[in-house]
């Protein structure tokens, strides 16, 4: 007897046995736990909730297998079984596949065998049909559209359409609840959308029905597996030895700094490196909607907002979490980015003693940069003068590094720009590093973030820190001629 006949007569056979002992009833959602001992069900009888229609005789076998070995391993495992040890469950579920491929007597290659045990414990332990993209080392961004299209960026561009679905909505709505459960946060018709993070720090973030309506959708931004450093944007030509040379003297300098660039630009990655500088001696305050900074100093304390519960209350935002910052002795206070009225308290926490902060802001241009930070300014609420609020920034800002993702999909940093003053109602700035691109060969970017030749006003304060930069790197001198 053929393997294809084997899957069809079980699925025959357990399909009547479910007839006779009750009616097939349509796959739902896990109802939210009501009683404490039906809170402490784990993610595994989640999963018992399967499909009642028949699949399809048209499927492919393989497919079949899966769904078939996979039920009977979730109806064997311990229902109490703790899936967080994931060691000791993978070994339990490696012996339970084992048997019962033997059991069966399916013959499969070393290959097949080895997939297959690997979508059905990522279906168990991990996300489902997401983990191997989770897993991959060249994989920026995941993008389900629903649960037939998922789409992958790869090398900063969006690849075609990968091959690989979900079952249906309620699939993906339980790897979203798996998601965001163990952060505290919710996800339901009254509250649609969410951002929460892996524990690796990828970013996502879920919008379902009725807002979405092309079924669930969940973006996640991969983490690197391996920590970005400065030399590997050197690498990848995102910033020269000579403006990687002096972002790192202002940062150990404390000179506070704006990372600046549009969606998908690296400015958090960006920040995160330069954050990396920052001298084991002094205490430092990260503050998060999702915490995705890594910093390995020894004294770190990393705080993260959160949103109002079922009730609409007990929100902490991130104006909160700067507010309370100021209060818990920071010698630095590094905001994962700026949106709103916390900008105000950031800029008074620049001018107040906390000299070497950073935070970033969504702008195309160092210019516009000034702008949205006056804007979200005024967000705060208090009727302020607009001079008031550009001298604030101008006092307060030293440094905007501009971050871009260039049209083959490399990001760079394109312009490295000083804080000047003000002339009368204008804040004046400088650039001290551009990028210039010379043109395009095979479709990729051909450039080089040069110098412009101007020497930067905080020189003097780099010198007090005992740093001392060549001309060079600023295009004076011989060696900086063109």
């Amino acid at each position: 007897m053929s393997l294809l006949d084997r899957i069809n007569r079980k699925q025959e056979k357990s399909s009547g046995d479910g007839e006779k002992a009750s009616k097939p009833s349509k796959a739902k959602r896990p109802a939210p736990a009501k009683a404490e001992g039906e809170g402490a069900k784990s993610r595994l009888q989640d999963l018992r909730v399967k499909r009642s229609s028949p699949t399809s005789s048209s499927r492919d076998s393989y497919i079949d297998l899966k769904t078939n070995i996979q039920q009977r391993l979730i109806a064997e495992l311990d229902p109490s079984i703790d899936v967080s040890q994931t060691a000791e469950v993978r070994g339990t579920i490696q012996e339970l596949y084992e048997t019962m491929l033997v059991d069966e007597g399916i013959v499969l290659t070393r290959t097949e065998k080895k997939r297959l045990f690997d979508q059905i414990v990522a279906e168990i332990l991990g996300y489902g049909p997401i983990e191997q993209f989770l897993r991959g080392e060249d994989v920026g961004e995941i993008m389900v559209n629903g649960p037939n299209h998922i789409f992958v960026e790869q090398g900063g561009k969006l690849a075609r359409r990968t091959d690989v679905n979900f079952e249906d909505n309620d699939h993906v709505l339980r790897i979203i609840d798996r998601i965001v459960a163990p952060l505290g946060r919710r996800i339901d018709e009254s509250s649609p959308m969410v951002d929460a993070r892996l524990q690796d720090g990828s970013r996502v973030n879920a919008v379902i029905p009725p807002i979405a309506l092309n079924g669930p959708t969940l973006t996640i931004r991969v983490f690197s597996k391996k920590p970005i450093t400065m030399d590997n944007l050197i690498d990848w030509g995102t910033v020269t030895p000579e403006a990687a040379e002096f972002l790192k003297a202002i940062v150990q300098a404390k000179v506070n700094a704006v990372v600046a660039g549009g969606t998908g630009s690296g400015k958090t990655t960006l920040l995160n490196i330069l954050s990396g500088f920052i001298p084991d001696g002094e205490r430092i305050i990260t503050i998060e909607n999702a915490a995705e900074l890594q910093l390995n100093q020894e004294h770190v304390i990393t705080l993260e907002s959160r949103p109002p519960n079922v009730e609409g209350r007990g929100e902490i935002s991130i104006r909160d979490l700067v507010i309370n910052s100021l209060r818990m002795r920071p010698d630095r206070i590094v905001v994962g980015e700026c949106r709103g009225g916390e900008t105000l308290d950031m800029l008074q926490a620049m001018n107040t003693g906390h000299e070497g902060s950073m935070t970033t802001a969504h702008a195309n241009t160092p210019r516009d940069t000034l702008s949205r930070l006056e804007t979200m300014c005024l967000m705060a609420g208090m009727d302020l003068p607009v001079r008031a609020i550009r001298e604030q920034i101008s006092s307060a800002v030293d440094f905007v590094i501009q971050q871009a993702r260039m049209r083959d999909g490399t990001r760079k940093i394109v312009a490295i720009s000083e804080i000047q003053g003000m002339e009368g109602d204008v804040i004046t700035m400088s650039e001290i590093f551009r990028f210039e691109q010379t043109g395009l060969e095979n479709g990729r970017v051909i450039g080089r973030l040069r110098p412009t030749g101007l020497r930067p006003k905080c020189m003097n304060q780099i010198a007090e820190a005992g740093i001392m930069l060549p001309p060079s790197i600023f295009g004076i001198g011989s060696k900086g001629k063109r």
